[in-house]
């Protein structure tokens, strides 16, 4: 394990996104924007540990794995914006990706991944000897039928998957445990898989863990699951309400107050005790999310900067080095014009 790349391909990610952000906010990305800002250090520990051959399906955020797999960024950024030169036309966005050369395949339907990736590793099973699938997915879609599905017929098959479990305890607005039963680690465990539960803010664990799944997938023909927790800091997207409300209560909560009242004091409706538990859920979790803020758990890049500290020149070479590619990607697009003809 290479500390130092890891810490790189993170930072390329995060920039990267950064970046996105700034030109989204400025109006040239259309429609929603969901990053993967918190959750690097899951996807760089698996990244890592990819062969030639190997195939990825990601969810709705797959810009860290396509970054870190190697797409270019100006494809990337030319297909948020719109250009024909981006990476599948401009007719994608930022969830519909596709790469031919790198078997990578990206959408907004939640537990496609699954499907995606068990068809990946049958592939693999008759044309690729020794290579892999792995399915990014949020917990929210371990409630999706399809996945489960998936996962059974991985098991049954002896299909090469790796299950990716990224934990953030949200489904997009709802709190995730007040809509899934049981524990999520015992499930994907019921169906025979070898199953991990990892602190995804630390590189070092999300990358050892990766490589014995990997290994297990290589070898043995089998699947696995890693539940890793995370933290998005962006909320569910861009522009997130319930973080809009945590940073900007005063603010904001006059923009929604008068709705909220109208609807408590209907005539028509659900009764008054229903009413006022829909109220108390709302603020429960927009208390959540503004605790979450407060307290700010571990940010993947910032946990392993501290352990490379020690050599600050070497750090600074890199930060410069990543910042300036990713400058240089952003000014490409920029030259070309201010909105893709997709």
């Amino acid at each position: 394990m290479d500390l130092w790349k890891l810490y790189e391909m993170m930072l390329r990610s995060r920039l990267f996104e950064e970046s996105v952000t700034r030109i989204w906010n400025e109006g040239f990305i259309s429609g929603e924007m969901h990053l993967g800002i918190g959750e690097e250090g899951i996807v760089a520990g698996i990244v890592d540990n990819l062969e030639e051959g190997d195939a990825m399906a990601l969810d709705h955020r797959g810009t860290p794995p396509m970054v870190m797999r190697g797409i270019p960024l100006t494809s990337l950024l030319k297909e948020f914006m719109g250009f024909k030169d981006g990476l599948c036309g401009g007719k994608g966005g930022h969830m519909h990706l596709f790469s031919r050369e790198k078997a990578m395949v990206s959408s907004g339907i939640l537990g496609s991944s699954g499907p995606a990736a068990a068809g990946f590793a049958l592939a693999a099973q008759y044309q690729k000897a020794g290579s892999l699938a792995v399915a990014f997915f949020g917990e929210g879609t371990m409630n999706q039928g399809m996945l489960l599905e998936s996962m059974n017929l991985a098991v049954a098959w002896g299909l090469p998957v790796i299950f990716v479990c990224k934990d953030n305890k949200m489904a997009i607005s709802t709190v995730s445990s007040s809509v899934t039963g049981g524990n999520l680690l015992e499930r994907a465990a019921s169906f025979g898989m070898d199953s991990y539960e990892i602190d995804g803010s630390d590189v070092e664990i999300c990358w050892e863990t990766a490589r014995q799944a990997a290994a297990d997938s290589r070898k043995k023909k089998v699947p696995s699951y890693i539940h890793a927790h995370c933290f998005r800091r962006e909320g569910h997207f861009l522009g997130d309400p319930l973080l809009r409300i945590s940073k900007n209560p005063l603010k904001e909560i006059g923009g929604i107050a008068g709705s909220l009242l109208k609807s408590s004091v209907k005539l028509k409706g659900a009764s008054v005790s229903g009413r006022a538990g829909s109220m108390k859920t709302i603020f429960s979790i927009v208390g959540k999310t503004a605790r979450d803020q407060i307290i700010r758990p571990r940010d993947p890049i910032a946990v392993t900067r501290e352990k490379l500290n020690k050599d600050k020149q070497r750090l600074e070479n890199i930060e410069s080095r990543v910042k300036a590619e990713i400058d240089l990607a952003v000014n490409a697009c920029s030259k070309q014009g201010t909105r893709g003809k997709g």
